[in-house]
């Protein structure tokens, strides 16, 4: 079970080079909250620094799962995304994984425009394009790849529109678009894919709500703006 679920916060953190800063200049904070099965796992915070045109999102995430009352798995990360107006020029991460350390060091090589990775699972390049996988920013839709923002991993994506939807959450409704965030490469294992359902709002750039299927039914809900 430990190895499933492993993989289930590769892109949880939830950015392509032009990651439209400006659409989130009133975001201070970000909160979702995240749930297995229905129960309240735990969380995912952003928090945006500004300071001239320079632009600081930190990332806190942490959440345990039980089984018979016993913690089989748990995990705490801390992420750091800097931007100098729309360019992302560094990434930093650390995250605890039960007792496994996983980090990212990314930076931004500006004569060659692309990204420098050291990651605990991945050394070397990535194009400008590829994206840091974090729900915060609606570029997560707009992109071909991602970058892990646990272990520094690339993953080609494939995202589908499926149409508006009408959504209710924390006593608030909303019209929505949804779409589909999926592996490129289908001959990864199942257990080792991308495959996520994702609720965005087009008229405040917010994504309201994502869920996955991953030993239990997976849910990050965005309960508030500040």
């Amino acid at each position: 079970m430990k190895k499933y679920l492993i993989f289930i916060i590769i892109s949880i953190y939830s950015s392509v080079c032009l990651a439209h800063i400006g659409h989130y200049k009133k975001f201070n904070k970000v909160e979702m909250e995240i749930f297995r099965n229905g129960e309240l796992i735990g969380y995912n915070y952003y928090f945006f620094t500004r300071n001239g045109d320079e632009t600081i999102v930190t990332n806190q995430i942490k959440f345990s799962v039980k089984l018979l009352g016993t913690i089989v798995f748990q995990v705490e990360g801390y992420g750091e995304e800097k931007y100098v107006k729309d360019q992302l020029v560094s990434f930093n991460s650390k995250t605890l994984q039960n007792d496994n350390e996983k980090f990212v060091n990314l930076t931004f090589d500006k004569n060659n425009n692309e990204f420098n990775i050291k990651g605990s699972s991945y050394n070397g390049k990535a194009s400008t394009d590829s994206i840091i996988g974090n729900w915060w920013s609606h570029k997560i839709l707009q992109t071909n790849s991602q970058i892990s923002p646990i272990s520094g991993s690339i993953k080609d994506q494939v995202v589908t529109f499926l149409g508006k939807e009408q959504i209710t959450q924390y006593e608030q409704t909303y019209l929505v678009d949804h779409f589909t965030l999926k592996s490129k490469d289908l001959s990864l294992p199942k257990n080792k894919r991308l495959n996520f359902n994702i609720w965005y709002d087009p008229k405040t750039y917010r994504i309201l709500k994502v869920t996955y299927q991953r030993m239990g039914n997976w849910e990050y809900r965005l309960k508030s703006i500040e």
